[in-house]
């Protein structure tokens, strides 16, 4: 038995939901967003609880359980408080910057890379960190992962692009020989 799955999802008065065949749609205060189930799990809806359960008992079926009912809490979640992760730029000259529908990035290379921002997804620029917020955990999280892969911090000098509050371990350099003579 998946002990993830089992749990029951509590629905927020502000939080409508509604189950049609397998598609689950989650409408609240910051947006709408829906979520396909796997044929093998069904999903409950009993006053304000949403319950989720599988049909039988094998092991992809049971990991499958799990993320189906994590992914219906995260929508909740996300519709009623939302999702925000931050990036730290760090080094001489590296800056970003939002121009119309695109998040510019100057870190270093020969010419500025330009990133789209999807939709549903916000995006601030405060001097070295960039804000990435929305209401889609995965949307907001791969799209942070992604401007990360651009310049990952380096381990000699800590130059890049890292998340707030991670840490970089750093490895020591050459050392100055002394020339003796």
């Amino acid at each position: 038995m998946s002990r993830i799955g089992k749990k029951l999802i509590l629905i927020p008065a502000s939080v409508e939901v509604k189950i049609e065949g397998k598609t689950v749609s989650v409408k609240g205060p910051k947006g709408e967003v829906f979520f396909k189930v796997s044929p093998e799990i069904e999903v409950e809806k009993k006053e304000d609880k949403l319950f989720v359960s599988i049909k039988m008992e094998t092991k992809a079926i049971k990991a499958l359980w799990g993320l189906n009912r994590v992914m219906i809490a995260n929508m909740i979640k996300g519709v009623t408080d939302g999702f925000e992760k931050k990036l730290e730029i760090q080094g001489i000259g590296f800056k970003a910057a939002l121009e119309g529908e695109n998040l510019v990035l100057a870190v270093g290379f020969s010419h500025p890379v330009k990133m789209k921002i999807p939709q549903n997804i916000k995006v601030s620029v405060e001097k070295n960190i960039i804000i990435i917020s929305g209401i889609d955990k995965e949307l907001v999280g791969q799209f942070t992962a992604n401007i990360r892969r651009i310049k990952p911090p380096e381990p000699y000098k800590g130059k890049g692009i890292r998340y707030v509050g991670e840490a970089v371990r750093r490895k020591v350099g050459k050392k100055v020989a002394t020339a003796t003579g």
